[in-house]
């Protein structure tokens, strides 16, 4: 299993993808606002798409590898355009509505603050913010997609 595994092209295409674009992720947002913030290695959202890039990636190799025509990358291109359908629309909407529940939360917390004179308490201990970064922009899913099909073709040929 270990063997073949080692060998299967579209998985370590798909694989090399989400690697390549967390870490450019890193950077992007070092640029953006000139901090290092490495947890961006595993967390979602911000440019570029790393769910897009992977399943792009998935996509393109199993195009290269089965054939344009074939049920298999049927399968993964429509996987590939419901990734992005959700990480540009539901994902991002919830996002937004992430970031207007927190700010109606800091502003319940601060009116209670006030009503109670609880100033000594710390915002961590009136609730929990909720993630507000959880889908992409179009052009966030553009550059995933984009990448994800440049590391396949790259992975192709350094497979060969």
């Amino acid at each position: 299993m270990l063997p073949t595994l080692l060998h299967n092209y579209p998985l370590w295409s798909s694989v090399i993808a989400v690697v390549i674009t967390q870490l450019t992720k890193v950077f992007w947002n070092y640029r953006i606002h000139g901090t290092w913030n490495w947890n961006w290695l595993i967390q979602t959202g911000s440019m570029p798409s790393g769910h897009t890039a992977a399943v792009t990636s998935l996509a393109t190799a199993i195009g290269i590898q089965e054939g344009w025509g074939s049920p298999l990358f049927a399968i993964t291109a429509v996987l590939a355009f419901i990734v992005m359908y959700d990480a540009a629309g539901i994902r991002r909407h919830a996002g937004i509505q992430a970031r207007v529940l927190n700010r109606l939360a800091e502003d319940v917390a601060g009116l209670l603050r006030e009503m109670r004179h609880l100033k000594d308490r710390s915002p961590r201990e009136t609730g929990t913010k909720l993630k507000e970064i959880l889908g992409h922009q179009p052009i966030e899913v553009a550059t995933g997609a984009s990448m994800g099909m440049l590391i396949a073709w790259l992975v192709h040929l350094a497979w060969s």
